[in-house]
Order: structure tokens, then C-alpha cells, then sequence
């Protein structure tokens, strides 16, 4: 199906609604530059000017969700037509929907009712990092009602079984993976006017075909794809209120680093969690937080539009650019690592979970970092942008920022290479363990047979002084 687009933008949200008086004030959309100075924003003029164009006014705002859930767009599967929400997932490549009762579904889709439906007669199983799911894999129509004027037939995987896959409250019934699409673009988004919505309900808009660039000002900048299969990216620099971490730009990408909008939480690496964290806490020392907060085990909570924004840091990821030597920075407001949720004991108060989180497989760049910004997912040049959403939320004294060029050399090496044994080499292995084994057994061969030996002879100095005591 992605094959089928040649471009793919989403733009997710990235202030959050509460249904409840006196909400925190955000200000939209922003205005300003991108503090280049004019000749390298000429640079790349021509290249976004031949880009432009066209009108998505039907595209926008389809896409709603919750950072913390994931966000869905409206998808329609089958002949007729049935309705579907299905997850959008950069961190993955495919496209599933539940197809069977589940208590956290509200629909599912029906394949018996598809005159369209054809049946490949093959099984599927995918486990992710948390859940899985298996079904049957077969084909149909597959259509976005708030998206291009097109039809496609598309392999869909009907998930029969699943395990800590679908979210109870989540409102999306299946998964798109975009992993790999033409070109995806995800973008932060302002709240909908519409406060009758769910709780914490977020807007956004998936549009494909082209830029709308009223959803980002200042220019985008470029980081190229290093490696085809999830979208991995170099990061060569961390810093915390303009304070570098002074890590090894190695442990940033141990094992890799991804952009992933399946993923919820900016998430780091043991090593790199651990200064991260640690710089935070003394950054935003003038209060006290349980251990359990910074674990994203506990909540923290202020009364409503009293959150104290201004003691937390900024946090400002380094990219490797596309010129030589050349990176550029993206800097992370709090308002986007603290992460709203709803109070189950009270709705008095403004809730957070602090959505920066250690990891096992490398750095995620998740959902709570793609919201304030317009990411722009290009296969087909093997790079990701990014820009500042034009609906970013921000505070009275700092604003998200897409800024660069800065100057870093040996970016290369910043990546992780998983260490490559050829054949050769795992033989050579081979035959020096050999020898040493042979090494080790040649003297416990040569002491059994010695011990075989002295037995024998004195087995036989036995029997002969048996013999005399008998003639005696």
C-alpha cells in the first residue's frame, strides 16, 4: 500500500486538552525565523520551492490519538466499506487489523462480510518490544476517507490473537507501519476547540501527496538515514540546559538511534540515561521529586495552570547534517518530556508522568519529541527532517528550535557498528580453541596413561607374591 504514495505527511499534536475550566494558556501558532543567516537558507530554497504546492484542506486534522496511546487515522478495509482507526507507527512496516472479539476493541474488522477479501493462506507473527499479535495474512481494498482520492489493495495480517497489544481506551483497532513509506512526515499540532472530546484527545493531520507549509515555520533541516531499516539516525551531542553530557557520542547510539512515533517515551540508552537524569535533577533542584517520578513510576501534580514550567531544562539533541562536518540541533521543551495524564484521584489537579525513559536497544526518539516538531521521513533521499510545528506549544520565555549549522567532525564514528565475523576468521577461532583443547588433554592423556601402567605393575607383583604364599 505505502508503495502507492509517493509522499506521506502526518502532522501529530502537541498541546493537550483537558476538559476542565481555566486550562493552561498556549499560544499559537509561532512566529519567527530559523536564525540561519540568508545564504544558507538560500541553500535550500530551490529544493523545498520545487516541492510545494497543492491544496490539503481535506487532509487536515484527520489524525487524533494520545501521546501516551498512540495516534490513529480513520482508515475504511473491504467491500463494503467498514470503518476502522488504525494506529500510525513509523518504528514499524506492517499493516494489521483486529479481526476477532477483543474486550479492548470497539470494532474489528469482519472479514466474511468483504466481497473483496482474498485469503493468501499464510499465518503471521510479530512480537514488539511490549505485546504481540498473530493472525492470517490476505488482501483488500484499503482507502482513507481524509486522504489521497485513491483505493489500493493492500496486504493486511488479521490479528485472531493478540497479548498486550491493544490499549483499553486507546480507540484505534489495527496498525499501519510506515517504516519504509515513500515519504512520512509528523508534525505537532494544536488542541481542537472542541473540548467535548476525550480527555487529553490530541489533533493532528496524515497528509500525503505533498507539503503544507503552514505546518512548520523556518526551514527544515535534513539528517540522513544510516541504515534502511528502522529509520536510524546519528546523534552526536546531548545537552541539558546548554550543558554537554561530555559522553562518548558512541553511548548515544548504542545500539542504534530511531525516530519512532510507535514509541511513546524519549528513550536512552543505561549510560546515557543516567547523566540525562542526573543533570535534570540538579537543573530542577528547587523542588523535590520521589525516585519513582524520574523512573516513570509516580506522577507529580500541581493544581491546575500552576505547573511550573520554568524549573525544568531544556533538553537540545545534536543530528549529524547532511554537509560534511555540519550538525544542527533540536531543542526539547518540557512541556513535551513531561507527559499530561489524567489524575484517577482527582481532576483539581494537572498531572504528569516524566516521559524520558532507559532502554535496552538504543536511543527511541518517540512520540513526546515528534509532537513539537515537523519530521519528515524521505526514503527515497535516505534522510529525516526537521522543523518547528507551526502550532508548537511553548512557554513565556522559551520556544522549541530547530537551529544549525554547527560545526562536528567524525560524525561517522559516532554510529554503533554491530562487530561482522566473516568465515575465515570464525575457522581460525576454530582451530586455535582446537589446539588448545589438545593442549590441555595431552597431559591428562599421558597421566592416565602412566596410572594405567603402575597399576598393571602391581597388579602383576600381586599375584606373584599370591603364588609364594601358597606354595608356602
Amino acid at each position: 500500500m505505502a508503495a502507492a504514495w509517493p509522499w506521506l505527511l502526518l502532522w501529530l499534536g502537541a498541546a493537550v486538552l483537558r476538559a476542565r475550566p481555566a486550562p493552561p494558556r498556549i499560544r499559537l501558532p509561532l512566529r519567527g525565523g530559523s536564525g540561519l543567516p540568508p545564504a544558507a537558507r538560500a541553500r535550500r530554497a530551490p529544493e523545498e520551492a520545487e516541492r510545494g504546492g497543492g491544496s490539503f484542506v481535506e487532509m487536515i486534522d484527520n489524525l487524533r490519538g494520545k501521546s501516551g496511546q498512540g495516534y490513529y487515522v480513520e482508515m475504511t478495509v473491504g467491500s463494503p466499506p467498514q470503518k476502522l482507526n488504525i494506529l500510525v507507527d513509523t518504528g514499524s512496516s506492517n499493516f494489521a487489523v483486529g479481526a476477532a472479539p477483543h474486550p479492548f476493541l470497539r470494532r474489528y474488522y469482519q472479514r466474511q462480510l468483504s466481497s473483496t477479501y482474498r485469503d493468501l493462506r499464510k499465518g503471521v507473527y510479530v512480537p514488539y518490544t511490549q505485546g504481540k499479535w498473530e493472525g492470517e495474512l490476505g488482501t483488500d481494498l484499503v482507502t482513507i476517507p481524509h486522504g489521497p482520492n485513491v483505493t489500493v489493495r493492500a496486504n493486511i495480517a488479521a490479528i485472531t490473537e493478540s497479548d498486550k497489544f491493544f490499549i483499553n481506551g486507546s480507540n484505534w483497532e489495527g496498525i499501519l507501519g510506515l517504516a519504509y513509506a515513500e515519504i512520512a512526515r509528523l508534525c505537532g499540532a494544536g488542541f481542537s476547540p472542541n473540548e467535548t472530546e476525550a480527555l487529553a484527545a490530541v489533533g493532528g493531520s496524515m497528509i500525503i501527496g505533498g507539503i503544507d507549509r503552514s505546518l512548520y515555520v523556518g526551514d527544515i533541516w535534513y539528517t540522513p538515514i544510516r541504515k534502511e531499516w528502522y529509520y536510524e539516525v546519528i546523534i552526536v551531542k546531548l545537552e541539558v540546559n546548554g550543558q554537554d553530557l561530555s559522553m562518548d557520542c558512541k553511548e548515544y547510539n548504542y545500539d542504534k538511534s530511531i525516530v519512532d512515533s510507535g514509541t511513546t517515551n524519549l528513550r536512552l540508552p543505561k549510560k546515557v540515561f543516567e547523566a540525562a537524569v542526573k543533570s535534570i535533577k540538579t537543573a530542577s533542584s528547587t523542588e523535590k521529586f520521589p525516585d519513582g517520578f524520574w523512573l516513570g513510576e509516580q506522577l507529580v501534580c500541581w493544581q491546575v495552570g500552576t505547573t511550573p514550567w520554568h524549573i525544568f531544562p531544556v533538553l537540545s539533541l545534536y543530528l549529524m547534517g547532511e554537509a560534511t562536518n555540519q550538525s544542527f540541533r533540536i531543542t526539547i521543551l518540557p512541556q513535551q518530556y513531561l507527559r499530561p495524564v489524567e489524575d484517577v484521584a482527582t481532576s483539581q489537579d494537572d498531572c504528569y508522568k516524566f516521559a524520558i525513559s532507559q532502554s535496552s536497544t538504543g536511543t527511541v526518539m518517540g512520540a513526546v519529541i515528534m509532537e513539537g516538531f515537523y519530521v519528515v521521513f524521505d526514503r527515497a533521499r535516505k534522510r529525516i527532517g526537521f522543523a518547528v510545528s507551526a502550532c508548537h506549544v511553548h512557554d513565556e520565555f522559551r520556544t522549541a528550535a530547530v537551529e544549525g549549522p554547527y560545526l562536528h567532525s567524525n560524525m561517522e564514528d559516532c554510529g554503533y557498528n554491530i562487530p561482522q565475523t566473516d568465515e575465515s576468521t570464525l575457522m581460525t577461532i576454530a582451530y586455535v580453541m582446537a589446539a588448545i583443547c589438545a593442549l590441555f588433554m595431552l597431559p591428562l592423556c599421558l597421566m592416565v596413561f602412566q596410572w594405567r601402567c603402575s597399576r598393571c605393575l602391581r597388579h602383576g607383583h600381586d599375584d606373584f607374591a599370591d603364588d609364594i604364599s601358597l606354595l608356602k
